[in-house]
């Protein structure tokens, strides 16, 4: 299977088509493997139009919405991102080309494994991870709050 021609067709009709034109967001997605953050049975639907369950209730986003989000962050190559719901990792691999760090926490140990794994053996090496409630934040990487 071809999956480069087919990252290419999935960002220019599902996510360039649809309005996001962030130069630096379409070329990640359109370099970042979304087949392998599937259960090998669904590789060949990796790149449609639509969420994939990833296991434990849980999917990986429509594409269109991760470029979307993505795009409509203001972040740069210094910034930092907090990304709750690790999931199957692929938001934070498009996030991880485009920051400095990005700390990702998944509540389900299972998730949060997997992800980590794949994140590492792709070489994404700017990811770093927690398990556990992500509704508390990551205190040890927040910003911290300076008086005036």
């Amino acid at each position: 299977m071809d999956y480069a021609a087919l990252r290419d067709r999935m960002v220019r009709d599902q996510v360039e088509a649809r309005g996001v034109q962030h130069p630096d967001v379409l070329r990640i997605m359109r370099a970042v493997p979304r087949h392998r953050f599937v259960d090998p049975a669904l590789a060949h639907s990796a790149y449609g139009d639509a969420a994939l369950p990833i296991g434990f209730g849980q999917t990986i986003s429509q594409p269109y919405m991760v470029g979307l989000m993505t795009s409509l962050l203001e972040v740069n190559a210094r910034s930092r991102v907090l990304e709750i719901g690790t999931g199957s990792g692929y938001q934070a691999a498009v996030l991880s080309r485009l920051v400095h760090a990005v700390f990702t926490v998944e509540r389900v140990e299972p998730l949060a494994q997997r992800a980590q794994s794949l994140l590492r053996e792709l070489g994404y090496e700017n990811v770093l991870f927690r398990v556990g409630d992500g509704t508390v934040g990551w205190r040890r990487f927040a910003p911290t709050m300076r008086s005036s």
